[in-house]
């Protein structure tokens, strides 16, 4: 009787403690913790391209971001042979803007002959 005495006093006295803010339910902020809710500003940079003549695929990207403000940039070779660039930035104040360019000229392909009496594409049977 007396052991469960002793533990009932040990656990209400742990208990609380705990209540009262006396433990801490994570570690303090240290080199290398996670604490849930305190995370520190997000900083990166990063960049890539794509060129493959075989595919026509042309394309590039570049972004920084630092706290809340991210900036950055794409460009990306259209269907219609223009080149699409994009400026962008990001902040809590201001949204997300993004100022488009087109560069150059289209080109289109020439249209199928057709057959004028079946309105079919010639060679096309």
């Amino acid at each position: 009787m007396e052991h469960l005495v002793v533990l009932l006093a040990a656990l209400g006295t742990a208990l609380a403690g705990y209540a009262a803010g006396g433990y801490e339910a994570y570690p303090q902020p240290q080199h290398g913790y996670y604490i849930p809710g305190h995370f520190a500003p997000a900083h990166y940079a990063f960049d890539y391209s794509v060129q493959d003549p075989h595919t026509g695929d042309y394309k590039a990207q570049r972004e920084t971001r630092e706290g809340d403000v991210v900036r950055g940039f794409y460009t990306l070779l259209e269907a219609d042979g223009t080149t699409r660039e994009v400026h962008y930035t990001a902040d809590p104040v201001h949204g997300f803007v993004a100022n488009v360019r087109r560069i150059g000229q289209t080109v289109h392909p020439p249209p199928p002959a057709y057959n004028s009496i079946y309105h079919v594409p010639v060679g096309h049977y």
